[in-house]
């Protein structure tokens, strides 16, 4: 990939020339195959980010190089074989089919814009797709992050990789930013509707654990929102299902390393569950809008081997937003709320509704 755009003029593409306004739907990532070479690559660019790993590069270096690389892409290769499809990651697939879902609503609801998905780390990457946009002419762009609850894990990586990339731009695109949701009334909703239709079906366990992935818990101390963002959206879903506080619970998941991370600990807390007596749980995992390696594998495997290990007789894992109607949806509102004011009607003559909810 050049590091600069070529001087010379390029001609937008037709659909860019319809579409100068753009919405990129970002999500963490996936490697390009459930291989140990693929995974090597995808965890080096991955645990390379200062914002995931906040450890002085003189003490990390060592050991991602060291014991980090050499050992864990053949163990999480496996890992990945054990979800992948055969169009490839399910995260890829899902993050796909919310975008050209969140199009079709925008442009049902008569906007005009041009929507894609990307990854912060792996393929397609937010750098590429933020060139191929700018090299086709979009003078707008909206980055919609595929975490409800801000972390500067997550989010705040994001707009490092925006900044690094507009360093090789000249004519830069404007853009905005959608911060989080993690209580927003649309998503909400979906996510009690995607558990009342589990229930409706598969019957209720006797808990529900709400399961987010974890942070370290210094990042917290730091002043990060995210554990406080968790909890705000599992307090607002349980108010939604009509949920009293002893029929569900807040866990978190795929901690890494030896650091004190965000507790209680999912897979400790199904076992304790389990050893108390609770016969079923239904887990629900709110933060993350697709299904991907930590919901396939890690809850619907793992966690659900340390359950019923534990003495537990039945765990039912609910299923991510997906590419739910309701949700899609949802995102489409979410959008429009931040699009408010940019042209982007049929013909790039007007701005989507000027009618926002100043949701942050």
């Amino acid at each position: 990939m050049p590091d600069t755009l070529p001087d010379t003029p390029v001609q937008p593409s037709a659909q860019a020339r319809q579409a100068q306004t753009a919405v990129i739907l970002v999500n963490l990532g996936s490697p390009d195959a459930p291989t140990a070479g693929a995974l090597r690559r995808y965890l080096r660019q991955f645990l390379s980010d200062p914002r995931v790993v906040e450890i002085p590069r003189w003490i990390w270096w060592p050991i991602l190089y060291g014991l980090v690389l050499p050992l864990r892409p053949a163990r999480s290769a496996r890992k990945y074989a054990a979800i992948w499809q055969e169009q490839g990651s399910p995260l890829l697939l899902n993050s796909a089919r919310q975008a050209a879902g969140l199009q079709a609503a925008l442009r049902r609801q008569g906007c005009e814009v041009r929507v894609e998905a990307a990854k912060r780390y792996g393929r397609p990457g937010l750098d590429e797709t933020l060139q191929r946009l700018a090299r086709d002419g979009c003078e707008r762009i909206l980055i919609l992050p595929g975490y409800p609850q801000y972390s500067a894990t997550t989010t705040a990586s994001l707009v490092d990789a925006v900044a690094d990339c507009q360093r090789a731009m000249r004519n830069l695109p404007a853009l905005r930013w959608i911060k989080d949701y993690p209580d927003h009334p649309l998503y909400i909703q979906a996510l009690a509707a995607s558990i009342e239709e589990y229930w409706t079906c598969h019957g209720r366990g006797e808990r529900l654990i709400m399961s987010f992935h974890g942070i370290p818990q210094r990042s917290v101390q730091l002043g990060d929102p995210y554990e406080a963002q968790c909890r705000r959206t599992a307090a607002a879903l349980a108010r939604r299902l009509g949920l009293e506080d002893s029929e569900y619970l807040v866990t978190f998941q795929s901690r890494f390393g030896k650091a004190q991370w965000l507790q209680p600990y999912t897979a400790t807390s199904v076992r304790h569950l389990a050893q108390e007596g609770v016969g079923r749980v239904d887990l629900v995992c709110p933060g993350f809008i697709s299904d991907c390696l930590e919901t396939l594998e890690e809850i619907d495997m793992e966690v659900r081997q340390d359950f019923l290990a534990a003495g537990g007789a039945q765990f039912h894992y609910i299923p991510c937003l997906n590419a739910r109607p309701d949700w899609i949806a949802a995102m489409a509102e979410l959008a429009a709320q931040h699009l408010a004011g940019w042209p982007c009607g049929a013909h790039q003559g007007s701005g989507i509704g000027d009618q926002g909810s100043g949701i942050s």
